[in-house]
């Protein structure tokens, strides 16, 4: 009587399990994987044959019709992934594509089943596969348009650098060339001037001083146009911003390398330079420090920046503000060059500012 019972308890969880299955979108399925390696599928839903284009019984004839869907790059990671859910009783969580030859189709399928240890090591499934493919298209399209973005974003500061770098060669060249004229000539009018006229004297010292002052205002903007300082290297380029921080607000900034030089592109070493300046800038603005600490390592697979300060820090709100242009700028410079940056409150206080660059045959100058 007791063996009834059960068998009829066993009917009406089998009818209510398929009948749940029926309703479900997608293939509801239950997989065993015996202990020899082989496998089966004790139960297919009817959506069987609308998401791999094979009928229920067939595939349950010959189970490895479903292994052979698969795209080969692909199933590496489904048995993988099979492997770890049954050795150590994990959901089985597998995305990947399939080819349908009958429709000339490739899709992205996903596959959730909660795995069940059976008598005699076997691993029974217990699981639904999805079709993923309009959000995997999704996905795809979005990817691309990020890639696209950061090769426009690194074109454009590319551009601009260039162009940073003509206009600060003109000024440079043509005003600091006339600058100069105008104040050769003013000392030859000067020496001319009545030695008694202590007027006329005074007027031409005051407009020889404001040559000087607009001299030294035509190399610092055609400075912080193109800094000329990078011609001597990326970490001379660092070591003489920090030195010109500390001199003109005070703060000590401390920098240090483990190599000399790095052999980075020029627009690379531009963007690195400039994220760092902005950093400073930062800091100068807003944190209230009394120490800044600089360091730049670089190794064989990438070059890494990292600018800490023991200032006030950096609220998470405050780094997605919308008119947060300083460091979206230094985001997007660092991601349009294959890099990436991040902010981090300091273990005692203060904020880091760490950016980290790829090294490949596209970042590094090449030697001969």
């Amino acid at each position: 009587m007791k063996k009834t019972s059960e068998a009829h308890n066993d009917a009406n969880y089998e009818a209510s399990y398929r009948a749940t299955a029926s309703h479900t979108p997608g293939l509801v399925f239950q997989q065993l994987l015996h202990a020899d390696g082989s496998v089966a599928f004790p139960y297919l839903s009817e959506g069987c044959h609308a998401l791999l284009g094979i009928e229920a019984g067939r595939l349950q004839d010959h189970p490895k019709l479903f292994f052979d869907l698969i795209l080969p790059e692909d199933q590496p990671a489904y048995l993988a992934s099979m492997r770890t859910s049954a050795n150590e009783n994990k959901v089985w969580n597998w995305e990947g594509r399939i080819r349908i030859e009958e429709w000339n189709d490739v899709k992205w399928v996903n596959l959730r089943a909660t795995p069940n240890v059976l008598p005699g090591e076997s691993v029974q499934w217990d699981g639904i596969m999805t079709n993923i493919n309009a959000s995997k298209m999704e996905q795809v399209k979005i990817s691309r348009s990020r890639a696209q973005l950061a090769e426009w974003t690194a074109h454009a500061e590319s551009a601009k650098e260039k162009e940073r770098e003509r206009i600060a060669r003109e000024i440079h060249d043509d005003l600091g060339g006339n600058l100069t004229a105008i104040k050769m000539a003013l000392a030859l009018l000067t020496r001319r001037l009545p030695a008694d006229d202590a007027a006329l004297l005074e007027k031409a010292a005051y407009v020889d001083s404001l040559v000087d002052r607009t001299i030294e205002a035509v190399h610092r903007i055609s400075g912080d146009l193109r800094p000329s300082i990078l011609d001597f290297g990326l970490v001379a380029a660092i070591d003489w911003q920090a030195k010109e921080f500390e001199k003109q607000l005070g703060i000590p900034c401390e920098f240090t390398a483990n190599r000399e030089e790095v052999d980075l592109h020029v627009d690379h070493a531009t963007a690195l330079f400039r994220i760092f300046q902005e950093a400073l800038t930062n800091i100068g603005k807003h944190a209230q420090a009394s120490r800044v600490v600089v360091r730049l390592v670089t190794d064989k697979r990438s070059v890494q920046l990292k600018i800490s300060d023991n200032g006030l820090g950096i609220a998470p709100t405050d780094r997605i503000k919308p008119k947060s242009f300083g460091i979206r700028g230094m985001t997007e410079r660092a991601h349009a060059l294959g890099g990436h940056l991040s902010i981090s409150t300091a273990a005692h206080g203060g904020t880091i500012v760490a950016i980290s660059m790829p090294l490949t045959h596209n970042t590094i100058v090449q030697r001969e």
